[in-house]
């Protein structure tokens, strides 16, 4: 079961617990500070710059930073939604490298919610191709608020 998508419940839990995040936290003068809207599905999405302060091998996104890119939409949508969880179980497939300097897409979405677990899905497109794909269980860890 899902709750209401609130871009206020997103940007609430998110200033609340997560301000310091290294994806999405405002406070971190080190982190990417990706901000994630809402999508039409209910999910949520974002532009990540691929800039050369994160390459990997010559001209690619380093594989670190998209596996931190992915989780922290997914995360973001489950904020969306009031959801608090931490990541239990995640799955990337990387299909193609991501260019360094060119703008990527990051989504996310729900799959499923039931009993404190949520089966997400996320994907990461550059150039409208999709390069990257995640899938992953996140445990509620909500306490009565």
């Amino acid at each position: 079961m899902t709750t209401q998508c609130s871009e206020d419940a997103a940007m609430g839990l998110s200033q609340e617990i997560h301000a310091n995040c290294i994806v999405c936290g405002r406070n971190n003068p080190r982190g990417l500070r990706v901000q994630f809207s809402l999508a039409g599905d209910g999910g949520v999405e974002a532009s990540f710059d691929c800039q050369k302060v994160f390459e990997g091998y010559d001209n690619h996104l380093h594989g670190g930073v998209i596996a931190a890119l992915l989780d922290g939409a997914m995360m973001n949508c489950l904020f969306a939604h009031g959801h608090l969880a931490v990541t239990a179980e995640l799955t990337i497939r990387y299909r193609q490298p991501v260019a360094i300097g060119r703008p990527a897409t990051v989504r996310a979405w729900i799959r499923q919610s039931s009993h404190g677990l949520h089966r997400m899905q996320a994907d990461l497109q550059q150039d409208n191709r999709l390069l990257v794909s995640a899938k992953a269980t996140f445990l509620d860890r909500r306490t009565e608020r």
